[in-house]
Formats: C-alpha cells, structure tokens, sequence
C-alpha cells in the first residue's frame, strides 16, 4: 500500500489554497446591465465571465467552474428557470450557489425558482447593484 503523500509547505506569504478569486457567472442579455454589474463586480476582486443566453451558461458551468451563477430569467433560447432546474439535477453543478436577479416580481416567479432550488431571488427594480454585490458575498461566505 503506497503512503499518503504529505502536501507541499507552502513558501512564506504565498498564497493559500483555494485563495483564488471567487469566479461568479452573470447570465444577462441586456448588454448595458451586464457592463454595469462586470465593471462592479471586477472592482470587488471577483472573477467575471459573462454569457447572454441560457445556452452559454449551462456550458459556462461546466467549463469554467464558477463559485457562484448570477442568472437572469427572461433570457433567449433557455430561460433562467429550466437553466436553474438542469444545473440542480446535473451532478457537477448540482451544489452551485445561484442567485436569480430578474424583473419578475410576482410572488408565483419567486415560488417557481425557490422550488427548483434558488439561493436567492433579487428583483432587479427593487435592488440597488450594492445589495446585489452584499447577496453575493453572503453567498460565498465573505461577509
């Protein structure tokens, strides 16, 4: 039976593991709103990548890892809700932290997205960018 490997130690002021940038998904169509949450987002230390469509962000997910999806709902091709009900029943991103920000506001929309396994429902026109960046982290465990 081989010997379990003892980790590296690491050097003096060398970053920890798992120190890497949180990397956060948005999935937003309307350009404007997108440029305004990566520009905040990047300011905040986070690493961005940004689809437009629920298409991308089902591949997104798997090929770029991210900490956190931030997923609109009115969306071409895939809506947010059937992306969020296929990343919940997908065994790689099954346990991703994803926060819905939307313009849908009925209290049915909200329903619908905690009973396919939202982390959190924002409604974009009741939020400022700053509690959406507070949600993130709370998400992520840096609050």
């Amino acid at each position: 039976m081989d010997p379990i490997p003892t980790p590296p130690v690491p050097a003096p002021n060398a970053p920890q593991p798992g120190s890497h940038p949180k990397r956060i998904l948005l999935v937003e169509d309307d350009d404007a709103l997108a440029n305004v949450y990566v520009t905040r987002l990047q300011a905040e230390t986070f690493d961005i990548r940004r689809v437009a469509n629920g298409e991308d962000a089902l591949a997104s997910a798997i090929s770029y890892r991210p900490d956190l999806i931030l997923l609109d709902v009115m969306m071409p091709k895939v809506s947010g809700f059937d992306v969020l009900d296929i990343l919940r029943n997908t065994p790689e991103t099954a346990n991703l932290k994803v926060i819905m920000l939307t313009a849908l506001s009925q209290d049915s929309d909200k329903e619908r997205a905690e009973s396919l396994g939202v982390d959190d429902y924002l409604v974009k026109s009741q939020v400022v960018i700053a509690d959406v960046v507070d949600r993130i982290k709370h998400h992520l465990g840096l609050l």
